[in-house]
């Protein structure tokens, strides 16, 4: 048994493999063969301290009743990869975070195009960081190590991909920046591509122009191209022979040929009519079935379903291409037809509905203390965030009845609308809130997400929120043919979309772009086509900013009455202990007692969140009464809160008490403090000494004898008393 271990262990250490690239100053060290070689294909990556494992598992039977590839890509970020245990009671990972579903989706969207279209086995890709040092991320190694996983195994796919990030600081591109330069940077540009042409886009930028876009992208694929020959050299030594397939399917060629001969005449009229999405789609719906009466007891159902989808998408296509014919008749330049509307919603803080032919989001605000900031657990050393994007897309959007649910595409729209909103929001110092937006999808036919960034800018200006600029998106599509004839259309549709070859988004303002994401079905696409794509979009952001601006031009003078009032003050560093009391009780006694939020920086800036001004104003009060310093004579309503045989406690101030020893309590004798006082009584008190540690002596008597001495001396004029001294104390109310 030793001897065969022994054995083993020296075959599994003569595999392993090892490779280093140099990217623009760091070593992408890839390492074949150590771990995971069960799985069909596995790597291990590392760039500093950060360590990724990729694997590739497939089914070798293809699914059958399908005609799509059933990728599933996963990540897992672990929390052992920090040196930290996961939160909750159970101590185990649960969900994905936002950020890993998101880089699931970055994965994904290169890979899946480079599949052979016949390929229809269960594949699944899962990215595994097992060590993260906090300053390189790990999204664009996980589609690296995703490509050489599936380009090493067994799995049909050649193509391989590379990936990188592209940041700007100082007016310099710099590749793969840290999550610390990424904080500077006005470009977090994502790019994957194959070794000539691009095929993945995704970036939040503040207010980068298209020029300077273009040079990223232009980088960003010579870094990926030489990332991808790498990558070749690799499958070259360890990679596995491919499993054989089919990639030509012409099983159903016969169908065609009948549906052609008989109905496309007919599907031509409904491809090429001006009807909108619903008379199109009962139209079709009509034409379906009567096609199935006539010929399915020749053919199964789900065949002629399929074919009739892959003619009209054909017939869709070449309408486009050669006659230069969209499916609801526009320029391919021209926009839908735009309405939007604010204030919609009367209780919400702001609300906006933005309208785009057929496509309609609803969004509102909600404005909240800086308290209650979502709170981030994952590699990113960012730890909380101040606007946070939801995105919905109810199935009744597409008039059909449907699980209501929140998946990876509802959170991919609302974190691209997020990043397209983020550089025009004000900071917190100038604006002290936490701000939601919320996206509801009513209906949909194309963009939703870039109409959700329209109808949240629009919300957000009406909810008081003093935003630099509004922003708007707009989805740009492509048509391509095997001839390389191409043609680039502005703000698609549904049909659009679905036939088409890329679905590329553009949000930004007046000044420039502050968001893309672009997602091909083909195996990539020029500069060509990436430049007139930019140049179209710009133009159309423009039209629709200038008919938001006839919504609402300026942003609301105030919030909402409905929304928390926020007021700030300062209060001494060597105060904050006093404001916040002995085991967080002063403080949490301001809040239950006023119904606020309060929060206090370490700098001792304290913001406090209310329901209106005059509770803020007396919380502010309170707190003013707690920092100053109490002096002798002063008086002060007190609520006494401890008996003690030698006296009583009594609280002058949130988080201050005095002593009122048993002779200060009246005039005359008193035998016991209970037969005077209880716990609760609230009596005036005067202050009689402040000793060097801060203890207060306070005192009933003091205040009776100076009543009785007041009491006892003539009634003076006007003029008279003008020239006596007056009281030193003034009575306080406990909290000011």
């Amino acid at each position: 048994m030793f001897l065969f271990s022994w054995g083993l262990l020296r075959k599994m250490t003569n595999n392993i493999k090892k490779y280093s690239l140099d990217i623009n100053g760091k070593n992408l060290d890839v390492e074949v063969g150590r771990v995971a070689n069960l799985a069909n294909g596995s790597c291990v990556l590392t760039v500093g301290e950060t360590l990724v494992l990729a694997t590739a598992s497939a089914s070798k039977v293809a699914k059958e009743g399908i005609d799509f590839l059933p990728l599933t890509v996963d990540v897992q970020e672990k929390a052992y990869a920090l040196g930290k245990l996961p939160g909750g009671f159970f101590k185990r990972e649960g969900r994905p975070t936002t950020d890993a579903t998101l880089v699931c989706r970055l994965i994904d969207r290169p890979l899946r195009p480079l599949f052979p279209k016949t390929y229809h086995n269960d594949t699944q890709v899962i990215i595994s960081v097992l060590s993260s040092d906090e300053e390189n991320p790990y999204d664009a190694l996980g589609i690296v190590g995703s490509s050489i996983a599936l380009a090493v195994s067994d799995i049909p796919f050649r193509d391989p991909v590379g990936a990188c990030v592209i940041g700007l600081i100082d007016d310099e591109l710099i590749v793969n920046p840290t999550y610390e330069q990424l904080q500077e940077s006005k470009l977090d540009l994502t790019v994957a591509g194959t070794e000539d042409a691009i095929m993945m886009v995704e970036s939040g930028s503040k207010f980068v122009s298209e020029e300077i876009l273009l040079d990223a992208l232009k980088l960003a694929q010579e870094v990926n191209g030489k990332i991808v020959r790498f990558i070749k050299e690799i499958v070259d030594e360890v990679g596995k022979s491919k499993w054989e397939i089919d990639e030509n399917d012409d099983s159903l060629e016969d169908l065609k040929q009948q549906i052609n001969s008989s109905y496309l005449e007919d599907l031509k009229k409904i491809v090429r009519s001006k009807d909108n999405k619903t008379e199109k789609s009962e139209k079709y719906n009509s034409l379906r079935e009567k096609i199935l009466s006539e010929i399915s007891d020749d053919f199964e159902e789900d065949d002629i379903n399929s074919s009739l989808d892959s003619i009209e998408k054909n017939e869709i296509r070449d309408a486009l291409l050669n006659e230069q014919i969209r499916p609801d008749g526009r320029d391919f330049d021209e926009i839908r037809e735009l309405t939007s509307e604010v204030r919609y919603l009367p209780r919400v803080h702001g609300s906006g509905i933005f309208t785009r032919g057929e496509t309609q989001i609803l969004n509102a605000v909600t404005l909240a203390p800086l308290a209650d900031a979502q709170k981030l657990d994952g590699f990113n050393p960012i730890k909380e965030k101040h606007f946070i994007h939801h995105y919905n897309f109810p199935p009744f959007s597409v008039g059909e009845p449907g699980r209501m649910m929140t998946g990876r595409r509802e959170v991919g729209h609302g974190a691209l609308a997020e990043r397209a909103i983020i550089p025009v929001l004000p900071n917190t110092e100038d604006f002290p809130y936490t701000i939601r937006s919320v996206s509801e999808a009513l209906s949909s036919n194309g963009s939703t997400s870039m109409a959700s960034v329209c109808s949240s800018s629009l919300a957000l200006m009406d909810a008081g929120v003093p935003i630099s600029s509004p922003v708007a998106g707009i989805a740009m599509g492509l048509i391509t043919d095997e001839n390389g004839k191409f043609a680039v259309l502005t703000d698609i549709q549904g049909a659009e979309d679905h036939i088409g070859d890329m679905d590329f988004k553009v949000a930004g303002t007046k000044d420039g772009v502050t968001a893309l994401q672009m997602d091909i079905k083909v195996k990539g696409i020029t500069f060509e086509i990436m430049e007139q794509a930019l140049e179209k979009a710009k133009n159309a952001r423009m039209k629709i900013l200038e008919h938001m601006a006839t919504t609402i031009s300026e942003v609301s003078e105030e919030v909402s009455k409905y929304a928390p009032k926020i007021t700030t003050i300062n209060v001494p560093q060597e105060k904050i202990g006093a404001v916040i009391g002995s085991g967080g009780a002063t403080i949490k006694g301001l809040q239950s007692d006023f119904d606020v939020s309060i929060n206090i920086d370490e700098d001792g800036k304290v913001m406090i969140g209310a329901n209106n001004s005059e509770i803020a104003e007396n919380v502010v009060k309170a707190i003013n009464s707690i920092i100053k310093d109490v002096e002798s004579g002063e008086v002060y309503n007190a609520k006494v809160v401890k008996i003690m045989n030698f006296g009583a406690f009594a609280e002058i101030l949130p988080g201050k008490q005095g002593l009122i020893h048993i002779s200060e309590i009246s005039t005359e004798r008193v035998e016991k403090v209970e037969s005077v006082l209880s716990v609760g009584d609230t009596v005036d008190v005067k202050v009689i000494k402040v000793d060097k540690q801060g203890r207060i002596d306070l005192s009933i008597k003091a205040l009776k004898s100076s009543e009785k001495k007041d009491s006892s001396e003539p009634e003076k004029s006007n003029d008279e008393e003008s020239n006596q001294p007056r009281r030193s104390g003034k009575r306080k109310q406990v909290g000011g």
